[in-house]
């Protein structure tokens, strides 16, 4: 018989998901009880999402117990279920229920990733952060999974297992992993989506130092292109360079209101405003074309003042 359209999608339960077996069950524990697993990469926020679930529990309690794990003096670290533990925290509760499993680092790393890579909406620095920190317990745990391996076009067995678990290439994989080398500052703006993705993965193999000069001249002048990245990381290869050699380079890949120099028998490099940074000094209904008009005039009224405007010069800017 001919399959229906998605008959072999099968729907896990919250208990496959966490891994539990039918021996395991849920007991109250003190919240004051439960840390935070250590470099949680998954943002917990007030968001509207947040609230939604606050609402839920203070109607219906909280239906799927949160995953625990024991790490001495009565204490324990929880694996899945922060956002509810947050909620419950929000409306005064003082436990919730869990589940108690012995794990070791690897195994908590492993399926504390599993529990919370499925959500959507997931920032860049999460996916990032996650996929970094499984890939390398992974690692530890004896599964080969060569880092760098996808940049070089070759897949590991665990690299190809982890990509079909959540969906993405094993390429791809790799390049959210290159995300962590960025500066604090630069991933935040990857997660404004000030910074496209290709661009971020591009700037991630430049130094840290140079990074924060990336971050910035962004900041004083916009976004910058994956082509301007590119010829940046060229001239890095070169040698070093100074930060007005930086700006230099960016200003001159990018597209933006040109002033000419003097047109005379020798050969002079166009100086280049970005236009975002022209419009800083213009009210905000001046068209491009008005903005150069303005431009051109004060500056032959500025040469006229310095009195070296040559005889019979009508040669416009």
């Amino acid at each position: 018989m001919k399959q229906r359209p998605g008959q072999k999608i099968k729907l896990m339960t919250v208990e496959e998901m966490l891994g539990v077996s039918g021996e395991e069950s849920a007991m109250d524990i003190e919240i004051a009880k439960i840390h935070p697993f250590r470099n949680h990469p998954f943002r917990v926020t007030d968001d509207a999402k947040m609230q939604d679930l606050v609402d839920s529990i203070q109607e219906n309690g909280i239906l799927s117990p949160a995953l625990v794990r024991p790490v001495g003096n009565d204490e324990y670290e929880m694996i899945s279920g922060h956002r509810r533990m947050h909620a419950a925290q929000r409306l005064g509760m003082e436990k919730i229920p869990v589940i108690i499993r012995e794990m070791t680092d690897d195994e908590a790393i492993v399926k504390m990733v599993d529990s919370n890579i499925q959500r959507e909406e997931l920032l860049p620095s999460e996916k990032a952060f996650a996929y970094r920190m499984k890939m390398e317990a992974m690692k530890r745990q004896g599964q080969r999974s060569d880092l760098t391996s996808c940049q070089n076009g070759t897949k590991s067995r665990s690299d190809q297992e982890f990509a079909d678990e959540v969906g993405e290439s094993a390429r791809q994989i790799q390049r959210y992993i290159r995300l962590t080398e960025l500066t604090p500052e630069l991933l935040d703006y990857v997660d404004k989506k000030r910074i496209q993705f290709t661009v971020a993965v591009e700037i991630s193999y430049i130094d840290k130092d140079i990074q924060q000069w990336v971050y910035e001249y962004i900041k004083e002048n916009g976004p910058v292109k994956l082509n301007q990245i590119k010829d940046l990381r060229m001239q890095l290869q070169a040698g070093a360079i100074t930060q007005d050699r930086l700006i230099t380079i960016l200003n001159g890949n990018q597209s933006g209101t040109s002033v000419s120099g003097p047109a005379s028998g020798t050969s002079s490099r166009g100086l280049t405003f970005s236009g975002r940074k022209l419009r800083e000094y213009f009210p905000p209904e001046y068209t491009d074309a008005e903005m150069r008009s303005v431009i051109e005039g004060l500056l032959l009224n500025w040469k006229k003042q310095q009195g070296w405007q040559e005889e019979g010069d009508g040669h416009g800017i």
